[in-house]
């Protein structure tokens, strides 16, 4: 089942953040990972306006969500936003069939 990595990131350090972000397309293609919203233009609906990045990537299932978050490739490459360049809330949910279940 399909599996989807939700974060919201905020960025103290555009260059230290950007080292992180260069190095992460090709992590998440490893792992069959898509991004299907990066860093684009957002709007916040409701509750605290402290994020200013969100991100959405579509995974083959929670498996392969899991494996990618926990590889040693991204760990390494989150290191460079987790020196202080950037502060990040990460989620991986599966998706469902929606409301009424």
């Amino acid at each position: 089942m399909t599996a989807y990595w939700l974060a919201r990131s905020k960025v103290n350090n555009p260059e230290g953040y950007k080292r992180y972000t260069d190095l992460v397309p090709d992590i998440l293609k490893k792992y069959g990972g898509k991004a299907l919203s990066r860093g684009g233009n957002y709007q916040i609906m409701e509750g605290p306006e402290y994020f200013n990045r969100f991100i959405v990537i579509e995974f083959p299932s929670m498996k392969d969500a899991t494996a990618c978050f926990e590889s040693e490739e991204y760990q390494s490459a989150a290191a460079f936003r987790r020196d202080g360049s950037g502060e990040v809330e990460n989620v991986i949910i599966e998706a469902t069939e929606g409301f009424g279940n």
